[in-house]
């Protein structure tokens, strides 16, 4: 006659084997766990770095054409500048435009041609009304 106690004692034995497996398992999912949310914040920090350089990049990108952008007008202005230049260099050195300009400009005349400088005093009292008009209410300030 077998009595209850053996088949007691059956169930009873496996129990301490499974507590040192479940024990193992337990274990071995904490450590998983741990793992995967260290994999996890490693992962969002690097998520977080490749957005933020990536958002670096394109505010640098922007900076840079429209450098690029500003610094062509200059090149545009500047070789326009230099043509209007040349231009002048070719009028200017032209014997009759270095005539004009002495004659105009420096109130010169030929070696056969006499010059006459008129005055016109309407003009220059008109002038001098200015002036001395200017001159009084910055001494009345």
């Amino acid at each position: 006659m077998a009595k209850r106690t053996k088949g007691k004692n059956k169930k009873s034995e496996p129990a301490p084997q499974q507590s040192a497996s479940v024990k193992k398992s337990r274990k071995e999912l904490r450590k998983t766990g741990f793992y995967y949310s260290f994999l996890t914040i490693v992962l969002l920090f690097c998520l977080i770095q490749v957005g933020f350089s990536a958002i670096l990049n394109i505010s640098k990108l922007v900076a840079y054409k429209a450098k690029i952008i500003t610094l062509k007008k200059t090149l545009t202005d500047a070789e326009e500048h230099n043509k209007n230049l040349k231009e002048e260099i070719k009028m200017f050195s032209t014997t009759q435009n270095l005539e004009g300009i002495a004659r105009n400009t420096l109130k010169m005349a030929g070696e056969d041609e006499v010059l006459i400088i008129i005055n016109n005093t309407n003009q220059e009292t008109k002038t001098n009304k200015k002036h001395n008009k200017k001159s009084e209410e910055k001494n009345a300030q």
